[in-house]
């Protein structure tokens, strides 16, 4: 049975499809039967952009258990952010880049 759960969201940002970088436009979140993933009922995520090909999209299928995990990291790494744009740069510090190895 169908769940019918689903949510959208506007989109800014880039997804990689092959060796190719998309514009996004919007966010799909639904719970639903997996159609890869082998497990019953998943947390998908597709990023598209609805004004490309069919085939301008980023697609996950994820567990209950790994969607709240990513909830969470979600969560603390926002938190980190905006303390990061208010307190820190929000004081005139300057802008650093972290490079990663």
């Amino acid at each position: 049975m169908c769940t019918s759960i689903i949510e959208i969201a506007p989109a800014e940002g880039m997804a990689k499809r092959g060796d190719a970088w998309f514009p996004l436009s919007q966010a799909v979140v639904a719970y639903d039967h997996a159609r890869h993933a082998p497990h019953g009922d998943v947390v998908t995520l597709d990023f598209i952009n609805a004004a490309l090909d069919p085939g301008a999209r980023a697609g996950i299928e994820m567990t209950l258990a790994t969607a709240k995990e990513l909830r969470a990291a979600l969560d603390r790494v926002i938190a980190a952010a905006e303390f990061e744009e208010a307190e820190v740069r929000g004081r005139g510090a300057p802008l650093r880049i972290v490079r990663s190895a």
